[in-house]
């Protein structure tokens, strides 16, 4: 890609720059998406916990709660279109002392107030109607029943598939070094790939949102990295867990969880930690000690089920604990930023805030626009596996060649992800785009069979793409294993 002009450059393909982009493309301008990773998503996205909410529990009268509310909204109309997964499963907040029935009133006053008038009070013995395995010393409980899970990552992926189809550019590994002077009505943008120059900036570079932004001329606000610590748990837990598990909110965070995943697996945590480096993404035994002990507050019958993996994941957080979305004339700057865990869920109303705002300034934007559709994905999480479908098979026996035993990904589904808008090109891209190596032995069996794919795929040899790959530790493994240096199984899933 050559540099060039633009009317939007969009810094960062997290869930809300790629929102931003497909928002931008209903009116046919020339977008450019700036990402200094290798794939979409790879930021704070990458880590979200899936919920939709609803926005209840947010703090009334805040940009956050009235995008949060708009934001479900709108993704109940988009996701069968953008092939996504949605399933409604609903909450249950769960008060397990005195002190914690007291404040289910005030959540459900907060509920109230910001619209989600579908929130029930519930007595024990309701609690335990829904959730039989409920701890014995639950008090009380909050249904909120249309809290939904979705896929951060495949939604951010479509997001970016249907704005690249309808026009929008995708620039990955280009990271922003910074900006020249302002020049009347333009902006410059520098990267490692380049200078491209824009009518306007739109930062929605997440936790480095504040950087970008002091680099365009505006210093006054900061943003906080809170690091959040997981676990993933074996299908087996599934049965276990009817619906997203909800502890009382404390005045930190909205609290160690318990939730289904559109892939069956049921997730623990968030931790939250407010810490300095915005690239600390390790997971510790003490954390995952306390995300563990939190879940099982809730659902202590998950207690024998095994952990297949764990992560973490940084999200931004303004002092405020508001949303930070503004537009600066003078800079030729919009800024989206302190967007926090809630950005999965109001993505699409951030996006149309951020049109509307450039809207103002005499930018001819429309809203709602019609859109080319993204292609439809060989599968999506919820539907049955290709291979287990006869007719699919015999139309393209590549769907009968299972790679990853563990989810059933077959040769088939892989090779199609690169011929999709936005092509992977690692193999953690190629992870989330088909969920092949994220089953319960975490592509101990199959990352080799798949790299090969990759490599015929990319015309990589197969050294020059485990080189290329992002140097995650489970890359950093599969390439020892594939260079022959004798990893055992125990030594590869430390």
């Amino acid at each position: 890609m050559a540099a060039g002009k633009y009317d939007f450059i969009i810094v960062g393909a997290g869930v809300i720059g790629c929102a931003i982009a497909r928002e931008l493309a209903r009116s046919r301008c020339r977008t450019l998406v700036l990402e200094a990773a290798l794939d979409v998503g790879e930021g704070a996205s990458k880590a979200n916990s899936s919920i939709l909410h609803t926005g209840f529990d947010t703090k009334p009268g805040t940009l956050e709660s009235r995008l949060v509310t708009e934001g479900w909204q709108l993704w109940q109309e988009e996701a069968d279109a953008l092939h996504l997964p949605f399933q409604q499963v609903g909450a249950l907040m769960l008060a397990l002392d005195d002190r914690e029935l007291l404040q289910l009133e005030h959540w459900w006053t907060t509920a109230h107030r910001n619209g989600v008038t579908d929130v029930e009070r519930l007595s024990p013995e309701a609690v335990r109607e829904r959730y039989p395995l409920a701890p014995s010393c639950v008090r009380g409980g909050l249904l909120i029943p249309r809290e939904s899970i979705t896929c951060t990552m495949t939604a951010v992926i479509a997001l970016a598939e249907q704005a690249a189809i309808n026009g929008v550019e995708f620039l990955l590994g280009a990271r922003v070094l910074g900006f020249e002077p302002t020049n009347g009505a333009q902006r410059t943008v520098l990267t490692r790939r380049g200078a491209f120059t824009a009518r306007w900036v739109i930062d929605a570079a997440g936790l480095w949102a504040d950087e970008v932004a002091a680099w365009a001329g505006v210093n006054d606000f900061h943003l906080t990295p809170r690091k959040g610590e997981f676990l993933i748990l074996d299908k087996t837990a599934r049965t276990k867990v009817p619906c997203i598990l909800l502890p009382v909110p404390s005045e930190v965070s909205k609290g160690i969880l318990v939730t289904p995943t559109v892939y069956g697996n049921v997730l623990l945590g968030p931790t939250a930690d407010d810490i300095s480096d915005k690239h600390d993404r390790t997971v510790s035994l003490a954390g995952l000690q306390r995300a563990r002990q939190g879940a099982l507050r809730l659902a202590p019958d998950l207690a024998d089920e095994p952990v297949i993996a764990t992560y973490a994941g940084l999200r931004a957080v303004h002092a405020s604990g508001d949303y930070q979305i503004e537009i600066f004339p003078r800079e030729r700057l919009v800024v989206a930023a302190g967007i926090r865990s809630t950005g999965l869920s109001s993505a699409l109303a951030v996006a149309r805030f951020v049109v509307q705002l450039l809207r103002e300034r005499g930018e001819s934007l429309c809203t709602g626009g019609p859109l080319q559709p993204r292609p439809r994905p060989a599968w999506r999480p919820g539907e049955p596996r290709p291979c287990t479908v006869p007719e699919r098979v015999a139309e393209c026996p590549g769907y009968g060649r299972v790679l990853c035993l563990c989810e059933l990904v077959s040769e088939e589904e892989i090779r199609s992800v690169f011929r999709r808008p936005i092509r992977p090109r690692t193999l953690d891209a190629v992870r989330k785009r088909t969920w092949a190596t994220a089953g319960r032995c975490q592509g101990f069996y199959c990352m080799a069979a798949i790299l090969r794919v990759m490599s015929e795929e990319l015309e990589q040899p197969l050294p020059a793409l485990v080189k290329s790959t992002e140097q995650s530790w489970l890359t950093c493994q599969m390439a020892q294993a594939v260079r022959g240096c004798g990893h055992d199984r125990e030594a590869v899933s430390r």
